[in-house]
């Protein structure tokens, strides 16, 4: 009933806001809240474990266009063959060989100062086009079961636990039911006792998960809450679910190319696409503005920019690799999260969980009436 089902099942009548419920039919909990909860965990992200322009200063501008340099000349010699045909056709298939060549080390040289000038003011620039909070939300609510595996991953031993603790202090809370029930056997007292074992049930596993918040010792023992005590471990799984299913360098790339601050990137793409086209026919200047004059000039260097900004973000997966290990993620979520006081690592799974405990309890406790009425049925 937390993790499933991810969408709501059934006939929506009368659909409550944010509650996973309804006329007639059910939606899990964490999927319902999938937002809510994606925006609690990414809040802590953003503001203690990641710091984006100081995650992008680690790309060196020199290295990615080095490993762009063969898919980015490639590109560009397309481009300008096809855009050259189009505008000159007669004139460019006659140029000498020695023109075209000359024409092919400027490409050489400018694409690299093209690449690393452009690099730098993304790195300048990140946060003007990618909004990492957006990202990961939007990626939550649109894939409900990314939610469902950060809480399952970082949390399985606990819910292992609530499981376990089900039995274990259902079994301890029972013997006082059945205490009672043989001393006053109303109709009754199988019911309400059972809704009270259930709630007490989840109530007592609830709080043993994150209280105390702090270790306290008691002679040989040390009480601390079960969740807050595995923090190394939970922070390695954090950092692994997190970069493997969302933040991972295609989803990041692919949100700075579509998402909601994308115009802001391809206006720098565009910009420094002119400057280039600039550098690299204006060797050929005299010859095409003889051969189509300046205006169709003008119209070719435009139309050699804008294929530019528009065919480089399909070459971008050559840099995937080197941008992964450059950012290094993974390593610096988990070194960090590992730093986190236990008040701070307590924030995140706790409060995704806290406006929900109540219910939670209260479906432990319908479970347990259920359970009582089923025992009275059977004794009566």
């Amino acid at each position: 009933m937390t993790f499933r089902p991810l969408e709501f099942v059934g006939y929506p009548l009368l659909r409550f806001k944010n509650q996973p419920w309804g006329l007639f039919g059910y939606q899990g909990i964490i999927p319902t809240k999938a937002e809510k909860m994606a925006s609690v965990c990414f809040d802590l992200m953003t503001t203690k474990l990641l710091n984006l322009k100081e995650i992008f200063d680690r790309l060196d501008p020199q290295r990615f266009g080095q490993v762009m340099e063969d898919a980015l000349l490639l590109m560009i010699d397309t481009i300008v063959n096809e855009v050259a045909e189009k505008y000159m056709p007669g004139v460019w298939s006659r140029l000498p060989k020695e023109v075209k060549d000359e024409l092919i080390v400027v490409m050489n040289i400018e694409s690299e100062s093209f690449l690393v000038g452009f690099m730098e003011e993304v790195k300048e620039h990140i946060d003007d086009i990618l909004d990492i909070k957006e990202m990961t939300v939007s990626a939550c609510v649109r894939e409900k079961k990314l939610v469902n595996n950060i809480f399952l991953e970082c949390g399985d031993k606990e819910f292992t636990f609530i499981r376990r603790s089900g039995f274990y202090f259902g079994f301890l809370f029972g013997l006082v039911q059945m205490g009672i029930y043989f001393i006053y056997d109303a109709v009754w007292v199988l019911p309400v006792f059972g809704f009270l074992v259930g709630w007490e049930t989840n109530w007592l596993a609830l709080k043993v998960i994150f209280r105390p918040l702090n270790p306290h010792k008691f002679g040989p023992f040390t009480i601390h809450g079960i969740f807050l005590k595995r923090q190394q471990e939970v922070s390695e799984t954090f950092a692994r679910v997190n970069c493997v299913e969302i933040l991972h360098t295609k989803a990041i790339w692919e949100r700075i190319l579509t998402g909601p601050l994308s115009p802001n990137f391809y206006a720098m793409l565009r910009a420094h696409s002119i400057v280039f086209t600039e550098k690299l026919v204006g060797g050929m200047k005299p010859l095409a503005i003889t051969a189509m004059g300046s205006r169709q000039f003008s119209e070719m260097k435009e139309e050699i920019a804008k294929k530019i900004a528009e065919n480089l973000p399909a070459i971008m997966p050559h840099s995937y690799q080197y941008t992964t290990d450059a950012l290094d993620m993974e390593n610096t979520i988990r070194e960090k999260m590992q730093r986190l006081s236990y008040a701070e690592f307590e924030g995140v799974l706790h409060p995704a969980f806290e406006e929900d405990e109540i219910l939670l309890i209260f479906v432990g406790g319908v479970l347990g009436a259920i359970a009582g009425a089923v025992q009275l049925a059977v004794f009566y």
